[in-house]
């Protein structure tokens, strides 16, 4: 019998600035040959020796030039089928909260980037489990305060 392979070699990260009604999440439209032209979040791969909130920081940095005040985890993993590689991918997400003036500067992955409100990103996203974790992240880091056990210090 067949079987395919578990595999959690990426990281996702959702990144907000804002408080209560005021709160935004950014969106970035994709430049690479992956995916291009969709609207997505800070996300990639964990690099050896590194572990998930460390890949989560750099990844937000690289794609981004930002730091986060503060870095979340979540109990929310992404799940889909990855047919390149036949196998089930599962995606650990995190919460990147930055400041209300910070800068965003894009790197090659990206070509445009939007601050939105939970609601209009959701509607911009094209996979069901990224609209799930959005919703996920209203619920638990916007709507109530997220646990402090959650938190990463850095």
């Amino acid at each position: 019998m067949a079987t395919l392979e578990l595999r959690c070699s990426m990281v996702s990260i959702v990144v907000i600035k804002g408080e209560g009604a005021d709160t935004r999440v950014l969106l970035m439209q994709r430049a690479s040959e992956y995916l291009r032209g969709l609207w997505s979040y800070v996300a990639g791969h964990i690099e050896s020796n590194e572990t998930g909130w460390q890949a989560a920081i750099r990844e937000l940095h690289e794609e981004t030039g930002l730091a986060p005040q503060m870095l979340f985890a979540t109990s929310f993993c992404e799940q889909f089928y990855d047919a390149g590689n036949d196998c089930i991918m599962v995606v650990p997400a995190f919460v990147a909260r930055v400041s209300d003036d910070c800068v965003v500067r894009l790197n090659g992955e990206h070509s445009a980037l939007r601050w939105l409100t939970f609601e209009e990103a959701i509607c911009e996203l094209p996979f069901g489990s990224q609209r799930e974790l959005f919703a996920y992240v209203q619920r638990e880091f916007i709507d109530r305060p997220p646990s402090e056990h959650l938190r990463i210090v850095v």
